[in-house]
């Protein structure tokens, strides 16, 4: 089982909508989204996602309450800002990552096989008994890369993708 993650998508439309074209183009069954969506006005496009989307809150979202309309609008619904999430068997901790002692604190617990978060914008994979996926940052604006990351839950491997 593929799924996709991405994170910190800053309100970068034309590079959302590249993010969703090769979710698609790879046929990931799911997507997660570390947070950092920031304004209601994404949520259309992501009605063009095949996957399902599972997205927890950023330290930079504007007005949540409209968020959530407009994700209403097309069937999701935020999961606040932690999700314990299961899929394809493997146990997975969903969160932006703003503070690192509580992202730490996930991977050292042993309770999740998979950690994905985002806040730094650095795109990096750390292997272990917990993976731990940050696929970088979607929008491109402090490091110049727009990345997402694919993620095999049938061999516990990540890889980064420029988009």
């Amino acid at each position: 089982m593929i799924i996709g993650a991405m994170s910190d998508t800053h309100d970068r439309l034309d590079a959302i909508d590249k993010a969703i074209s090769f979710f698609n183009s790879q046929e990931v069954t799911d997507v997660l989204h570390a947070g950092d969506l920031v304004s209601p006005f994404v949520a259309p496009l992501f009605s063009k996602l095949k996957a399902k989307l599972h997205f927890v809150w950023g330290n930079n979202e504007g007005d949540q309450h409209f968020i959530t309309v407009r994700f209403a609008i097309i069937g999701v619904s935020p999961l606040g800002d932690f999700a314990a999430l299961q899929l394809g068997g493997k146990k997975i901790a969903l969160l932006h990552g703003t503070h690192q002692e509580i992202v730490d604190s996930l991977i050292e617990s042993g309770a999740y096989d998979l950690v994905v978060r985002g806040h730094s914008h650095r795109a990096e994979i750390t292997e272990g008994e917990t993976l731990v996926v940050n696929p970088g940052e979607v929008c491109g604006y402090p490091t110049g890369r727009q990345t997402v990351a694919l993620i095999d839950l049938h061999k516990m491997q990540g890889q980064i993708v420029e988009i």
